[in-house]
């Protein structure tokens, strides 16, 4: 096995490669605005670390969000076209359980994912982890911060969510974003498991913020 993973629903550009024991090299980025630029050359350097070529690649799992409109469909729809190029197989996992999965061993329990989703909203799911599990406790949602449960907000918090809005997320708990390193080992470990990983529609959650400009009839002439 020749495992790619990748993410672009966070402020990271990150990209891991696993050999189904462990990950053979990770590379990672932070910066909102660029991930076009960035994961290109993320995944050359990934590979050109491990002395691997795309062609040796069996498997790619990209992260699906929920996340911005625009970096996310950059990951998605470059995952989607290097499985066409290289015949490996392609699957999908939400962002949100990976971050979960970064959760540190002594933090078993319930916890909660809160993802930058801007308009003054976050991307958010409950979990409960423990050593090698995770299992979402709700389905991925966009919200204010505000509009979540107080019993909700008060769980450990991961993501960048309370470092944005630290007045509603009393107990921030980090990573901030993504490891494609984590992303990778969750997806071995499933896989492993016989779980199914056939989904690949991204998490959207929300229309983008850009839209087609609409001519009127009459502006045509």
């Amino acid at each position: 096995m020749l495992l790619l993973a990748l993410d672009t629903s966070t402020s990271a550009i990150t990209v891991a490669l696993h050999d189904g024991s462990t990950v053979l090299a990770e590379a990672s980025t932070i910066d909102p605005r660029a991930h076009g630029e960035r994961l290109a050359p993320g995944i050359r350097a990934v590979l050109d670390e491990a002395s691997a070529a795309p062609g040796d690649l069996t498997h790619i799992v990209c992260g699906l969000g929920p996340g911005p409109f625009t970096g996310l469909r950059v990951g998605i729809v470059t995952a989607r076209v290097l499985a066409l190029a290289t015949g490996a197989s392609l699957h999908g996992l939400c962002s949100l359980d990976a971050l979960a999965a970064a959760v540190d061993a002594a933090t078993a329990g319930e916890v909660l994912v809160a993802t930058d989703a801007r308009r003054k909203e976050v991307y958010w799911a409950r979990y409960a982890v423990s050593a090698g599990s995770v299992v979402a406790l709700s389905a991925p949602a966009v919200a204010r911060p505000a509009d979540l449960p107080e019993g909700v907000r008060a769980l450990p918090a991961l993501g960048r969510g309370p470092l944005l809005y630290p007045e509603f997320f009393p107990a921030p708990h980090g990573p901030l974003d993504v490891r494609a390193g984590v992303l990778a080992e969750l997806a071995v470990s499933r896989l492993g498991a016989g779980d199914a990983l056939a989904d690949r529609e991204p998490l959207y959650l929300r229309r983008p913020d850009a839209t087609p400009h609409v001519v009127a009839k009459s502006a045509l002439g």
